[in-house]
């Protein structure tokens, strides 16, 4: 129905920036809640930063001020930009979107597979 496809992670050392995005593709009438969300080897997957269709942003404390969510809804595509890189923001990368296939439909959250980000000198 919904696919998630993240793209950007890869390996950055300490200070640096990467650009992750996610696309959604399949029978979408609308998006409302985005998200990112990150886990790292033996731990909790933990929320990394939301943004709505209107383009309002919530990011984990860790976070503030590094990086940045935007969203195009024409393209039904997430972006989180992320600067300052530190060790401790390795890990696998995953979006997430509610989605409604219908005007007055209820949402339905779709996650995508995840990307890996290393960060390492």
């Amino acid at each position: 129905q919904v696919q998630l496809v993240e793209s950007g992670g890869g390996l950055v050392q300490p200070g640096g920036s990467l650009r992750l995005s996610c696309a959604a593709s399949g029978s979408i009438f609308s998006i409302s809640l985005m998200g990112w969300y990150r886990q790292a080897p033996g731990k909790e997957r933990e929320l990394v930063g939301t943004i709505t269709s209107s383009g309002s942003t919530n990011y984990a404390d860790s976070v503030k001020g590094r990086f940045t969510a935007s969203r195009d809804n024409g393209k039904n595509t997430v972006i989180l930009q992320m600067n300052s890189l530190r060790p401790e923001d390795a890990a696998v990368y995953y979006c997430n979107a509610d989605v409604s296939f219908r005007a007055d439909g209820p949402y339905f959250r779709y996650w995508g597979q995840g990307t890996q980000v290393t960060v390492s000198s």
